[in-house]
């Protein structure tokens, strides 16, 4: 059973998630709380900014974590919790974007970030007993400034990409891709860099 996993650990399940340990999902009241504010704030985002963009942007503003100056996210957008998600002045985001933010997330400034693009933060155990039990964990994803990640991009857990580089549509990003490249695939691989 899942008591066995946190034996002599006196910590909440929220406690551990923050702190990047493995947890028991779906099963502490804060998160939960959180969790479906999220999901009350994102839906408010949408039908607010169908009606008018300027009106929305509060919503945006108290569903994330930053939101810096000149910074817009097209709706729809699904979060898990919205709060651990900084995003730097002047990024464009746009439509259907999925940031799991179970771990934090932060997308620097002036990022282009192209519809469907996914940031997933959980991670599950590989050994099916603990994964059986609902045990998951998460990994923050670091974006660097001026990234461009194109249509349908997914980002796994502790990604970090450096600063100007382009990830091409569709790609699997499993590892860290450094400053100043292009890269592309499933798994992502640097193709080249962006000077040529």
């Amino acid at each position: 059973m899942t008591q066995d996993f946190f034996a002599g650990d006196t910590r909440t399940n929220r406690e551990r998630m923050l702190a990047g340990d493995l947890y028991l999902g779906g099963e502490d009241p804060e998160s939960a709380r959180l969790a479906q504010r999220a999901v009350q704030l994102a839906d408010a985002y949408h039908r607010a900014a169908v009606a008018d963009e300027a009106v929305a942007r509060p919503l945006l503003e108290a569903l994330v974590g930053t939101l810096g100056a000149g910074a817009f996210v097209k709706p729809p957008l699904f979060v898990d919790y919205g709060e651990n998600i900084h995003i730097g002045p002047g990024t464009f985001i746009n439509y259907n974007l999925t940031a799991l933010d179970v771990a934090t997330i932060t997308i620097g400034a002036h990022c282009q970030i192209g519809p469907s693009v996914q940031l997933l933060t959980p991670t599950h155990p590989i050994d099916p007993a603990p994964r059986r039990a609902h045990l998951e964990a998460a990994l923050p994803i670091v974006i660097g400034d001026n990234v461009w990640l194109g249509g349908g991009v997914i980002v796994c857990p502790g990604v970090t990409i450096g600063d100007n580089s382009v990830i091409g549509a569709g790609s699997v990003v499993t590892r860290d891709i450094p400053a100043d490249v292009v890269a592309m695939g499933s798994p992502a691989r640097v193709i080249r860099s962006v000077n040529g």
